[in-house]
């Protein structure tokens, strides 16, 4: 069994999803970053850490592409086209979304409020809003991200968008308001939810 490390109003959400989708057990351990509970597993106190066959794995996508690979689930097979359009897409959603919203986290609550930069959130925000045109025209017409099959960054972009809302990025392509809702409908996801 699985071991997830970490709170789920944090990145252990992705972790979480990704288990409800796999079908697989799990134990969820809610901890807050940096407490003596993630510390042993990962000496930066970040979340989530994975604990599989007693090894801690970190950083989400790390550990989305290890549990998918590892179940054959989610993703296209290592070396072909589809894995390579597929990883494209998760280093896109990570580079001009979850970095954009990172960010403004680190200047709204996370850095020492000396070191906060708050006119820097309206550049994340417009930034944001500009990735958001250049992804739809990246998407598959329907359906996922790269069509009819759900792949990692799926749950990555979904996660950052659910995120946006939360920090009053605003959501302006309605492909994409369409997509997260479908997203969130998801049976795994709201099992995820509920921990």
């Amino acid at each position: 069994m699985y071991q997830v490390i970490g709170t789920g109003k944090s990145r252990a959400m992705r972790v979480l999803w990704m288990l409800e989708e796999l079908g697989q057990p799990y134990e969820h351990i809610a901890v807050n970053p940096h407490s003596e509970g993630v510390t042993p597993f990962n000496p930066a106190g970040k979340v989530p850490v994975l604990i599989a066959d007693g090894t801690p794995i970190t950083d989400s996508t790390a550990i989305l592409t290890f549990l998918a690979d590892r179940h054959g689930q989610l993703t296209h097979p290592a070396g072909t086209l589809d894995r390579a359009r597929q990883d494209s897409l998760t280093q896109f959603v990570l580079d001009e979304f979850d970095a954009a919203l990172w960010l403004a986290a680190r200047h709204s609550f996370v850095l020492p409020e000396e070191m906060r930069l708050a006119a820097i959130k309206n550049t994340l925000r417009w930034e944001f809003e500009r990735s958001q045109h250049t992804l739809v025209q990246r998407m598959a017409e329907d359906g996922f991200l790269m069509g009819e099959r759900m792949t990692v960054p799926d749950i990555i972009l979904a996660h950052c968008l659910t995120w946006a809302l939360t920090a009053r990025f605003p959501i302006t392509e309605h492909r994409l308001t369409g997509y997260l809702e479908m997203m969130r409908q998801r049976d795994p996801y709201r099992r995820a939810l509920a921990r």
